[in-house]
């Protein structure tokens, strides 16, 4: 997949938000604050060059998305992370975005990660400790479970905003109930070819969906699957 920038030159988390608004990746202002107040170094594994335009490797076979991925989605979804919203973040992994999306959705609202490594929903919730959403934690809107992302998370649901972290066959069928009349998810669908898909739930509950970009993530499977890669 493209990458907007290599090297090592940006060595900070500032430098990374504003060339992702140099390249036009950003265009929102309140996607590039919310970007400048979580650091992405907090959420890539040591030894790594956490500003660099690349998916990392964060082990059990899954990545943590180049910063420009985070950034279309967050733009996407914007209107959908509205304070008071309800967001959902299906295959959380170190727990970036659903950072992000807490900050966005503010105090009154939700922001609900699902990962099925045991392991990285205990160290996402160490890197959100550390992060500026470390509050929303405390308080429990923010809050990360281990499950299979694909069922969604009932329990919160109907959700304003669903972003899924990785590639489905197709589009779950949990995850489009789970969709709030009004609601979108942006969610990678394909298997060796992939289309980042924009799904919008209209208010009379059909569905309209369009392609945004064409993608590379891990797939989307059982926790079985994924650690065989």
């Amino acid at each position: 997949m493209e990458q907007f920038w290599s090297g090592s030159a940006i060595n900070e988390n500032k430098g990374m938000v504003d060339n992702l608004q140099r390249y036009g990746i950003i265009t929102s202002r309140k996607v590039a604050e919310v970007m400048e107040t979580i650091d992405r170094g907090l959420f890539v594994p040591g030894g790594r060059q956490p500003y660099v335009d690349s998916p990392m490797p964060i082990g059990y076979n899954a990545t943590i998305s180049a910063p420009h991925m985070h950034a279309t989605c967050l733009q996407l979804l914007e209107k959908n992370l509205q304070p008071g919203m309800r967001a959902l973040d299906v295959g959380s992994g170190t727990g970036y975005l659903t950072a992000c999306f807490a900050l966005m959705v503010g105090p009154g609202g939700r922001a609900i990660g699902v990962e099925h490594i045991p392991e990285l929903v205990s160290f996402s919730t160490e890197n959100i400790q550390k992060s500026a959403s470390a509050q929303p934690l405390k308080d429990g809107s923010l809050c990360v479970h281990v499950g299979d992302g694909r069922q969604g998370w009932p329990e919160f649901a109907p959700y304003d905003a669903i972003h899924v972290g990785a590639a489905a066959p197709e589009i779950p069928q949990p995850l489009i109930e789970q969709l709030k009349p009004g609601g979108r998810m942006v969610i990678p669908v394909g298997n060796i070819f992939q289309d980042l898909k924009v799904v919008d739930k209209n208010s009379d509950g059909s569905i309209s969906i369009r392609t945004e970009t064409s993608v590379r993530y891990v797939p989307l499977t059982s926790r079985e699957a994924q650690l065989r890669g």
